[in-house]
């Protein structure tokens, strides 16, 4: 299983990431899809190829064909998005946010999966790339769609677990080559 062999690779030092990261997949009350969408956009917002190549193949077994697309995209829909946003939100002058932001974003209004899955894996993106509007926003709909707050805190929780798993990992590597 990938996600053992991802879990030996984390060193001594950071065992309660060891530990997390086996407790917010494999206890995790989410359904597969919202699961597993949410680990692969997270594994690939985490930009560590070793995060991504050890749990992706379990992701794309535990997803459909629509589902690992719409994962995939909301990674990259949201790569943009956090940009944009937070620097719209980040810069003093307010009149930012009245111009028209002019990019596309089709893939929002049709995913190809339920709404609800698609909002939990941006609102997980945007925490791991810190875009508080892009939180406010997601964490708005799914509420208004019926979505509890431990839910929320669950894809919060697996982006905090991935992300320092990824951090961890490639620091290490950088790291072994001095």
């Amino acid at each position: 299983m990938a996600l053992d062999e991802l879990k030996s690779a984390i060193p001594d030092f950071a065992k309660d990431l060891k530990l997390n990261l086996g407790s917010v997949i494999g206890n995790s009350e989410l359904p597969q899809q919202q699961l597993w969408g949410t680990v692969l956009a997270c594994a690939i917002a985490s930009r560590s190829p070793k995060v991504l190549r050890e749990l992706e193949p379990e992701a794309k077994a535990n997803l459909s064909a629509e589902a690992y697309t719409a994962a995939k995209s909301a990674a990259a829909i949201m790569a943009m998005n956090n940009v944009f946003y937070r620097t719209r939100h980040l810069l003093s002058d307010p009149e930012y946010g009245n111009l028209r932001a002019g990019l596309r974003m089709n893939v929002i209004g049709k995913p190809g999966v339920e709404k609800v899955d698609f909002e939990l894996w941006s609102l997980a993106v945007s925490a791991i790339n810190g875009c508080g509007q892009c939180l406010d926003s997601h964490e708005q709909v799914l509420r208004k769609a019926g979505v509890d707050r431990e839910t929320i805190q669950e894809a919060v929780k697996i982006a905090s677990v991935i992300q320092a798993v990824g951090v961890t990992l490639e620091s290490e590597a950088v790291l072994a080559e001095q």
